[in-house]
C-alpha cells in the first residue's frame, strides 16, 4: 500500500510538473515556412508573470534586446518611444515590449529602471534563459554572445528589427532598424483602423 501511494504521489508530481509547464510544450512556431510569433510565460519589469495571452487584443511591438547594449538597443527603444508618441489615442491600442537576451544581468529591478527610461509604458520581460530562446525562435530572431576583453564581460549580437504581432497574436511584419518612427506610426495606425 505505502508503495503504491509513493507511486501515485510521483505520477501526481510528473503532472503537476508538466501542466506547469505546458506553454514550453507548445509549438514555438519556429518551423520553416511559419510566421514568427511564439507562446511564452515570462516576467514583467514590475514583477508580473505574463504570458502572450495576456496581451490579445492589443497590436504588439516586440524588440529583443538588453541593457547593457551600447548603441541599438536604447535607438530602437527611443524609436519605439516616438512611436506611441505620435500614435497619441491610438497608443492604447498597443503594447510595447522589450524582451531581453540576457536574463542573467537584466533582473527584474535592472528592467525596471532601464525600461520606463524610455517610456513607461514599454513593458520590460525576462525569464529563463531556457523560456528566452524560446521566444527568440519563435520569432525567428537571433542573439550570440560576443566575449569582451576582459574576463566575463561580452556584449551580444541579436536581431535588431521590431516585430508587430496583431490582436490576435498574428505576425503583420517587422520594422528593420532604420525604420523612422514616422513610418512605423503610420503603419500602426492604418492596422489599428482595419
Amino acid at each position: 500500500m505505502v508503495a503504491q501511494q509513493k507511486v501515485a504521489h510521483a505520477i501526481a508530481m510528473i503532472c503537476f510538473v508538466l501542466a506547469s509547464h505546458l506553454v514550453m510544450l507548445a509549438p514555438a512556431h519556429a518551423t520553416s515556412g511559419e510566421a514568427p510569433g511564439s507562446r511564452f510565460i515570462l516576467s514583467a519589469h514590475d514583477g508580473r508573470t505574463v504570458t502572450d495571452e495576456d496581451f490579445r487584443g492589443s497590436h504588439l511591438l516586440v524588440f529583443f534586446g538588453y541593457t547593457h547594449c551600447p548603441d541599438v538597443c536604447p535607438t530602437s527603444l527611443m524609436t519605439i518611444a516616438r512611436v506611441l508618441e505620435l500614435l497619441g489615442d491610438q497608443a492604447k491600442s498597443v503594447k510595447a515590449l522589450f524582451i531581453t537576451v540576457d536574463p542573467a544581468r537584466d533582473t527584474h529591478s535592472v528592467l525596471a529602471e532601464f525600461v520606463p527610461y524610455f517610456d513607461p509604458r514599454i513593458i520590460g520581460l525576462t525569464g529563463s534563459q531556457e523560456m528566452i530562446d524560446r521566444v527568440v525562435k519563435g520569432y525567428h530572431a537571433k542573439y550570440t554572445k560576443v566575449p569582451g576583453k576582459t574576463d566575463g564581460s561580452y556584449t551580444i549580437d541579436h536581431t535588431a528589427a521590431i516585430f508587430h504581432m496583431g490582436p490576435n497574436g498574428e505576425y503583420l511584419g517587422r520594422f528593420p532598424f532604420e525604420t523612422t518612427p514616422e513610418d512605423i506610426a503610420a503603419k500602426l495606425k492604418a492596422s489599428i483602423t482595419q
